[in-house]
């Protein structure tokens, strides 16, 4: 029978990931450099690497490969650069400027200088158009289709490449958006359209006229994006299905994605979360946190009750999108941050990465600023002779001389002091994102183990976990391309939406029961379109609830048999639970009232999910596997040390390493710091463990007391 592929592809600023499911039961890793210029060139580069590895052309392994998930960053990056399509809004008359205005509220209330972010369509494309819907979505006032072909006009005589239509209280009435969409199709047949009753119909003006424009603004770039990637794909041989990662943690094809490109916007890092869990739960622990350092940046999420935790609404470079997606918090912390020195003469560590081009010092492809990559190879921590697995020799001179330059003699340090100094820093940066995720949200990061992920987290990952008192980390096997294992583990999924504001106590069990039959119609309607059979869907609702004068509301899941039933106990009742949780109290014993602001449901195709292999059983002793010895900076003790160095992919389901150590793999090396003990487990993650903790079992009073301990240092 000839051996079958699936193919997980998360494409990063530094490096492009691979993982590769055979139907055999084989999986293999891969990392390439990423290709900024076009993502795409990278993704081929890696189906040449893998071609390479099964000692075949990349024509013949191109029609072996079934399905590939693909997570990208090309949407986040236009955002953030600013590299998107040039945007024309058409909106209200009289309301062109809250895009600019936002919600009227100041980020930083107390900092006179503080700038507002320069909204992404200048106020000459925003073209008011007369026409007015109430809040039930009764015309007061006709549409001007005059004005409509006449801002047309104006818009096609700019280059206006894509075009957004938001109008008050469309979400109540999209008749006004609908009409003007049929005059711009007509009169600009080259641009893309997005519509707000469309992309999220939903109350509140600034989110939705936000969210509509941002959609509009990275339309064309993932258009053009996708359409590369397939013609690259088509000319290697692959015939398979192509899946795209949505921020939310589900999966649609390209022409879903081409239409609401929004949802793109996180979906590199919304994967990672899926494949940890299932790593976690290897230890009886559905919940875990989940980090993941990378070239560039840091993404830490939380996982509660096997659950990933999901935000209505977010911001992404002080723009708001109000579609749903994974709770991330992203700092620029990663291998390729760069080293340097404020106007207060502190040491920073990012968030300016160096990322694939020019790359850290040390690669000697042209960086010469110092990077957490260069300071983890002057610590001792990298092989410069075996880094990916021997395909890539580091320049520890050039690491050396970066460090001294920019770090080491603007403090009057040595190159080791600066280094230590830039692995400490890094790790505390990553340590706050750890409790902007937990501590932030009521939460405490004690209570939960660590899954840490990125070829660069396992140097850090005991450090990070030490300062905040967590006393279990769990590097996956795949640690380093994590993501692209999430991917493959993904359902296909589609979220919809709809305001119905009322108040409980006056909610009509039929209209609420209408909405969401609607909505899970059209998700049938979706699947069905993407081949899924029947017995593999399935519809989850939600709602947005609030107590009565509250500013925000908070989603919650409910189940379609108290929707079907009107059951307003069971449709209430895990509001107050959360609420609980998240502000410390309940109004239920009050009897103060409740409103629903908006109706949810996300319609999933359930995929098939690789099984990944179980490693072969041993003994607690990793002699084996035993490399030598190297020298590395133990920052227990702050100071060098001779460190048992140890074949990551020799070690045996049982092993024990204690700290100071180094697992070496070909993608990952972990640190297993002095304070720590590593156990290798069945499926070949290494759990890191305090010396004689309980592996996350502790009590409070415990930790209390190990808190007071160290507080008295």
């Amino acid at each position: 029978m000839t051996e079958r592929f699936k193919l997980g592809i998360d494409v990063g600023g530094t490096f492009t990931d691979l993982f590769l499911w055979s139907s055999s039961g084989e999986v293999a890793t891969f990392k390439v450099l990423s290709t900024p210029h076009d993502p795409s060139v990278g993704v081929v580069d890696g189906l040449q690497r893998i071609a390479a590895g099964k000692k075949l052309e990349v024509e013949h392994l191109g029609p072996l490969i079934d399905a590939i998930v693909h997570g990208t960053t090309v949407t986040t990056n236009a955002v953030l650069t600013r590299g998107g399509a040039s945007v024309g809004l058409l909106t209200t008359e009289g309301v062109r400027d809250a895009l600019e205005m936002r919600r009227g509220i100041r980020e930083e209330q107390y900092d006179n200088r503080y700038r507002n972010v320069v909204p992404l369509v200048p106020r000459y494309l925003r073209r008011p158009v007369r026409g007015r819907l109430d809040y039930r979505g009764v015309e007061i006032e006709p549409l001007d289709a005059e004005g409509v072909f006449r801002a047309c006009g104006t818009m096609r005589e700019e280059g206006v490449e894509s075009v957004a239509i938001c109008f008050m209280n469309a979400f109540a009435n999209p008749a006004h958006e609908r009409a003007a969409a049929e005059i711009v199709r007509s009169e600009m047949p080259g641009a893309y359209l997005s519509v707000s009753s469309e992309v999220v119909p939903t109350i509140r003006f600034y989110n939705r006229v936000s969210t509509t424009v941002l959609n509009a603004y990275v339309g064309p770039v993932l258009r053009d994006y996708l359409k590369s990637l397939e013609a690259r794909l088509a000319r290697v041989g692959f015939e398979g299905a192509l899946l795209i990662m949505q921020s939310s943690g589900g999966v649609g094809l390209p022409e879903s994605m081409v239409e609401r490109p929004a949802a793109t916007l996180l979906s590199g890092p919304a994967a990672g979360p899926r494949a940890a869990v299932s790593f976690s739960e290897e230890h009886d622990r559905p919940s875990c946190l989940v980090v993941d350092m990378g070239g560039t940046s840091f993404d830490a999420s939380l996982v509660r009750d096997g659950r990933v935790a999901l935000r209505a609404e977010g911001d992404i470079d002080r723009l708001r999108i109000a579609l749903p997606m994974l709770e991330i918090v992203t700092i620029g912390a990663g291998g390729g941050s760069v080293g340097w020195i404020d106007a207060g003469g502190l040491l920073r560590m990012g968030p300016e990465s160096a990322g694939a081009d020019p790359g850290p010092a040390c690669y000697d492809l042209g960086g010469v600023r110092p990077t957490c990559t260069d300071a983890d190879l002057l610590l001792g921590y990298l092989d410069p002779d075996n880094f990916a697995g021997g395909k890539m020799k580091l320049r520890p001179e050039l690491a050396r001389r970066a460090i001294a330059e920019h770090v080491g003699r603007p403090l009057g340090l040595g190159e080791e002091q600066a280094a230590a100094g830039m692995y400490r820093v890094i790790n505390s940066n990553m340590a706050h994102g750890v409790r902007e995720i937990t501590i932030k949200r009521g939460l405490d990061p004690r209570d939960f183990p660590m899954v840490m992920a990125g070829g660069a987290g396992a140097l850090h990952a005991c450090m990070i976990a030490d300062e905040l008192d967590i006393p279990a980390v769990v590097v996956p096997g795949p640690a380093s391309v994590l993501c692209a294992v999430g991917m493959l583990m993904s359902d296909l999924q589609h979220d919809y939406v709809r305001s119905y504001v009322t108040r409980i106590s006056t909610l009509d069990p039929e209209a609420l029961r209408t909405l969401v039959s609607e909505m899970v119609s059209a998700g049938e309607e979706q699947l069905a379109r993407e081949g899924v059979p029947e017995e593999r869907r399935e519809h989850l609702a939600a709602l947005d609830l609030r107590y009565l004068k509250q500013y925000h509301e908070v989603t919650v899941w409910v189940t379609r048999e108290a929707i079907e039933a009107g059951d307003l106990e069971a449709l209430t009742a895990p509001f107050h639970a959360e609420h609980n949780r998240l502000y410390g109290y309940d109004l239920a014993a009050e009897g103060t009232g409740l409103e629903l602001i908006n109706v949810r449901v996300r319609s999933l195709g359930r995929t098939e999910k690789p099984a990944l292999p179980r490693l072969a059983r041993g003994d607690p002793d990793p002699g084996p596997a035993f490399r030598g010895r190297r020298r590395a900076f133990v920052p227990d003790r702050d100071e060098f040390d001779e460190v048992p160095v140890y074949d990551g992919h020799a070690l045996r389901a049982g092993n024990e390493v204690s700290g100071p150590a180094l697992l070496e793999r070909t993608d990952t090396t972990i640190f297993v710091s002095a304070a720590y003990a590593a156990r290798i487990d069945d499926r070949g993650s290494a759990l890191l463990q305090r010396n004689g903790g309980a592996g996350g079992s502790a009590t409070r009073a415990e930790r209390t007391a190990v808190g007071t301990a160290r507080s008295d240092r």
